[in-house]
């Protein structure tokens, strides 16, 4: 059964790269003026998103490639890690930064 769990989780990190692409692909700079507001929502989202592709690469080359050697696996490993806790912290700083604007426009 955990080999069923594992399959799925590595379908749903292959789906989630190519969304990752998909939305950046979205949110490049079309050359239009926008405010401070806008721009730090636009790169929170960005970070977010290239962020978490950094964690479907490392995640897929981790589990494609059997590498033997250890300090390239404990890397990969170290980079997932990192790039899922700084995609939650983006993602976390959106609704934070929309509260944080609403304050000081009241």
């Amino acid at each position: 059964m955990p080999t069923v769990n594992l399959c799925c989780h590595e379908f749903v990190v292959a789906i989630s790269s190519v969304a990752c692409i998909v939305g950046l692909w979205l949110l490049k700079d079309h050359n239009q003026a926008i405010d401070d507001f806008q721009e730090t929502e636009q790169s929170l989202l960005t970070m977010s998103f290239a962020y978490w592709l950094v964690y479907c690469l490392a995640f897929g080359i981790e589990k494609l490639f059997l590498l033997d050697c250890e300090a390239v696996i404990v890397t990969l490993r170290i980079t997932t890690a990192l790039s899922y806790f700084l995609t939650f912290s983006c993602i976390l700083s959106l609704p934070l930064h929309k509260f944080a604007v609403h304050k000081i426009e009241e």
